[in-house]
């Protein structure tokens, strides 16, 4: 329960260190970017297991990610307002992370999530059709989204990983809430190895789950759309006007 904020840890350095490995491989060009995914996976030394390993990385951020919000909500965290509202500023650019990497294969659940949710900001007033071509780079997605997109989801973990220092940095401040509600320096025990040992078994569990799923049932949580090259001229049929 107080686990998942070192396990949000490792699951950050675990996306940026196999996320460097697939940029090494990977080309924003929408011609091959959907084949350059397939180069890795099939051509690459062990980039099948480096992409499995970085895709449910970023399933097991989100599953951490609420459940450490959850006990936050649950236990009235919220009340140290710096760490708090960091902690929304770091789940916002984790949604912007994932979003902008979710197109980065180009395939066909990329191209028209990317659609759908830059469309999304046509409905701010005044501003938002040239807002939307801003984003895009030009009147529709095209090879300048991609490469943009790629470029956002290269830069933003390490602006995370910093928010995260401060988010860290605050919480010392204060210290971590508990379920007395209490601040007390009576009960306290050292971090390690009280703690560490904890955490320690917490990244154990965690590696060993996202392994497995990696290695046994990679696409469990993906979608099967996503392994047909996108294609501007044909909607995916699941994809439908509400």
């Amino acid at each position: 329960w107080w686990n998942f904020g070192s396990l949000l840890g490792i699951c950050l350095i675990t996306q940026i260190l196999t996320g460097l490995f697939l940029a090494m491989h990977y080309t924003s060009d929408i011609s091959i970017a959907f084949s350059s995914v397939a180069h890795i996976c099939r051509d690459v030394n062990y980039g099948w297991l480096i992409r499995n390993l970085h895709a449910n990385g970023a399933s097991f951020f989100f599953i951490c990610i609420y459940l450490h919000i959850a006990r936050g909500l649950y236990y009235g965290s919220y009340i140290y307002m710096e760490t708090w509202n960091i902690g929304v500023v770091l789940l916002l650019l984790v949604m912007m992370t994932a979003f902008v990497g979710y197109v980065l294969p180009w395939g066909q659940m990329s191209f028209w999530g990317a659609t759908v949710i830059t469309n999304l900001l046509s409905a701010v007033p005044y501003i938002g059709d040239a807002l939307v071509q801003w984003i895009w780079g030009g009147f529709s997605i095209d090879n300048a989204t991609l490469t943009r997109f790629f470029a956002f989801h290269f830069l933003f973990p390490f602006v995370i990983a910093g928010a995260a220092i401060l988010h860290l940095l605050f919480l010392h401040e204060t210290g971590s809430n508990n379920p007395a509600g209490l601040t007390s320096d009576a009960d306290k025990i050292p971090f390690h190895p009280y703690f560490s040992y904890k955490d320690l078994l917490g990244f154990i569990i965690m590696l060993i789950a996202l392994a497995s799923l990696a290695l046994f049932s990679p696409n469990l949580l993906g979608d099967p759309e996503n392994f047909t090259p996108a294609n501007p001229l044909v909607t995916p049929p699941h994809i439908k006007p509400e």
